[in-house]
């Protein structure tokens, strides 16, 4: 490390963006121990794992997994410094951590290809970026998988789904997506990227419209999921013990 990043550091230090505890050498963004005890789901050590059964009657997927529950001041504190608050390279770092352990259960086998969800363009000048983007870099970086940002576009500006009900929420992001080269995905096996899944009807609504093309199989990917549906008795043993080490968080 040059002597002058050394003297940064010393002067002022980095600070994990959970706890406030200072950053080691290695550590960055989060510590070691806040990452640890992030409330991992181990959703992709579950075959029909709760975020899959989400999108059973909507849509046709091949598999899913989230991170970490979105299910507390601590995570939600997380998320905004990625979606609001300018720290969407937070996001890139924990996409990497997570494609790392996600390649030991062979989640990436026969994708071909990386699509983050697009943002309308007035919202993404607003906010300055596509958090979903940062992302699909950290999975790129881990698995050398290409990321395709162009396929498919965003084409209404719908409001919020924050205040929505689940039905509104379906009926909110009817027919917002449209596929701009379906060359470039036909008989494509395609991991569908986003931040948080609440009801899923975002991305359900964006995969019907890539399933759309000829041959097209999609497998969804989210640093969170909103809900939290407990994994059962006789499959959390094994989860526990793949999570960093670590027992699950309850």
């Amino acid at each position: 490390m040059p002597l002058w990043l050394d003297i940064v550091n010393l002067l002022m230090p980095a600070t994990c963006m959970m706890c406030g505890n200072r950053l080691g050498g290695k550590e960055k963004y989060l510590c070691t121990s806040c990452v640890m005890h992030l409330p991992h789901t181990g959703y992709h050590l579950v075959e029909h794992n709760p975020l899959e059964k989400q999108f059973w009657g909507h849509i046709s997927i091949e598999r899913a997994a989230a991170m970490f529950h979105h299910d507390g001041e601590r995570t939600r504190h997380l998320m905004y410094h990625i979606k609001y608050w300018g720290h969407p390279q937070l996001a890139t770092h924990l996409a990497a951590l997570y494609a790392e352990e996600l390649k030991e259960s062979h989640f990436f086998e026969g994708i071909d290809a990386i699509i983050p969800l697009p943002l309308h363009w007035r919202r993404q000048m607003k906010r300055l970026y596509n958090q979903s983007h940062y992302i699909a870099e950290g999975i790129r970086q881990a698995t050398g998988l290409p990321i395709d940002k162009h396929v498919v576009k965003r084409v209404k500006c719908n409001p919020s789904q924050t205040h929505l009900s689940p039905r509104e929420r379906i009926q909110n992001v009817e027919g917002i997506f449209r596929v701009t080269h379906p060359e470039r995905i036909q008989g494509k096996h395609l991991l569908l990227i986003d931040d948080v899944t609440t009801t899923g009807s975002t991305l359900a609504s964006c995969a019907k419209e890539l399933a759309q093309v000829e041959g097209v199989r999609i497998s969804i990917l989210t640093l969170a999921v909103a809900s939290r549906t407990p994994i059962p008795a006789s499959e959390k043993g094994s989860v526990e013990a793949s999570v960093y080490g670590l027992p699950l968080m309850e």
